[in-house]
């Protein structure tokens, strides 16, 4: 399987927007939103000229199966957060997500020079707590009845990666690289 990235297109609104609104997706999410076009027209427009933050389209074997997000880019600490999901059921793997989080952080540290990068996981999805702890990841808070949703409270762990900490575990990961740094598409920022 060849995992390859590139900045969102307004060609992926609708996909990225179905994606989003999945209940599969939006059970470990913040929010379960009622997406428009429109909206997310309005969304694309705001975000491909923000320089804070960045979108890439996750491409297995050049099929869309995911979104990937940095943001805080801008920030003056050098600290960022980072998201992803993967929409497509039948394309997700370990070893995606593997090299995905493996190579953000190759990314973040060896290209960008950030300090942290720091991402947040609802507490009951153990799996993903368990993958982000098999790349590394420290967990550096956790907080109780962080986030209500549709009336439940919910548990959050919020997890971090520093640059200090991955030159220590990085080396001796074994992943496919995957290319952050690709070209922005012609006519974005």
């Amino acid at each position: 399987m060849s995992v390859t990235l590139r900045d969102i297109r307004e060609d992926d609104l609708e996909k990225i927007m179905n994606w989003r609104m999945d209940p599969d997706i939006t059970r470990y999410m913040n929010t379960d939103p009622k997406l428009t076009l429109a909206g997310q027209r309005n969304w694309f427009e705001k975000v491909k000229g923000d320089s804070n933050v960045r979108y890439w389209m996750i491409l297995v074997d050049g099929e869309p199966a995911g979104v990937i997000n940095l943001t805080g880019l801008d920030s003056p600490k050098g600290e960022l957060g980072w998201a992803y999901y993967m929409g497509e059921k039948r394309l997700r793997s370990i070893q995606t997500a593997l090299a995905l989080e493996m190579s953000m952080y190759d990314y973040v540290f060896g290209v960008l020079k950030k300090r942290a990068v720091y991402g947040d996981v609802f507490t009951l999805n153990k799996g993903v707590i368990q993958l982000h702890k098999l790349c590394g990841c420290e967990v550096a808070e956790e907080k109780k009845k962080h986030v209500c949703k549709n009336g439940v409270f919910y548990d959050v762990t919020f997890l971090r990666m520093t640059a200090e900490l991955w030159s220590q575990v990085g080396s001796g990961k074994k992943y496919e690289k995957i290319d952050f740094d690709c070209g922005r598409e012609a006519g974005s920022e």
